[in-house]
């Protein structure tokens, strides 16, 4: 098995700030769609990032090959909805994970 990091952009820069009710609720059915993948830990990690030029999303997919990832998100309901999101992926070819037990006690960051 192997990592692999995965950006998502969205359809525009300002995604984020302006999304329409619709997007809203297409974003909340991706979000679902890719916890059930970090409940059982093919996931390990996903989110936003508050990117100044554009915020994008980022996943880190453990998976046997580039293949196995595309097969994951072509099953996104983003990529599904056909609005103008696209996937890039990157073999992280090495990688620290924190223990399990650690991570299940945090589940986010506020600054």
């Amino acid at each position: 098995m192997a990592y692999y990091l995965s950006r998502l952009s969205p359809p525009r820069p300002s995604f984020l700030a302006d999304m329409t009710p619709d997007e809203q609720a297409l974003m909340r059915a991706h979000q679902e769609y890719w916890r059930s993948y970090v409940e059982v830990g093919r996931v390990a990690a996903i989110g936003a990032v508050a990117d100044p030029a554009g915020a994008w999303g980022v996943a880190i997919i453990e998976a046997e090959s580039v293949a196995e990832v595309e097969s994951l998100q072509a099953r996104d309901p983003v990529l599904v909805a056909g609005r103008g999101f696209a996937y890039q992926n990157f073999v992280m070819p090495t990688i620290a994970l924190r223990p399990a037990e650690s991570r299940a006690a945090v589940s986010s960051v506020t600054p």
